[in-house]
């Protein structure tokens, strides 16, 4: 059986002072104390033949509650988390509002062993960062997408030889 699947959509914008990325917390009891390593490409699962791209753009309406940008996907590949899932992902420039989103919700039981199922959103919010900060935040498995999208900027800013 092949392991699981994700595919996501990665932000970015470009201003006066660099580039910037938009991360979304992950939501829920689990995550909500936590910053460092708690922060993730909205992205969710999907199963073939459903095609990563468009799983991409349907997880980040689902997540965001907002549709997916327009524009030209840069394809960053993909990466094997620590617990197995693929997760592919794909940059997009776009200049979103963080106030708009509306977050999908999941449910589970909560407080753990106590029988009851409570609602939680998906993310509880986004924010838009440098890489720096966002390394710092990102679960260590999606930090690759970063080094890659900043990689395929450089090159499309280099001119030809």
């Amino acid at each position: 059986m092949a392991g699981k699947r994700s595919a996501g959509l990665l932000l970015y914008r470009v201003g006066g002072s660099g580039v910037e990325v938009l991360l979304a917390h992950m939501g829920g009891p689990l995550w909500a104390r936590r910053d460092a390593g708690a922060w993730s490409v909205p992205k969710g699962e999907y199963v073939p033949p459903e095609e990563p791209q468009a799983a991409a753009r349907r997880e980040f309406e689902e997540e965001l509650g907002l549709p997916p940008p327009g524009g030209r996907y840069l394809p960053l590949g993909d990466t094997r988390q620590a617990g197995g899932k693929t997760v592919t992902v794909w940059a997009v420039e776009s200049d979103l509002d963080p106030a708009l989103i509306v977050p999908g919700t999941f449910e589970m039981p909560w407080p753990r062993g106590s029988g009851t199922l409570r609602s939680f959103p998906e993310i509880d919010r986004v924010e838009w960062c440098t890489p720096d900060v966002a390394r710092g935040r990102l679960v260590a498995g999606q930090r690759v997408f970063l080094e890659r999208l900043a990689d395929r900027l450089e090159g499309e800013a280099r001119p030809p030889e």
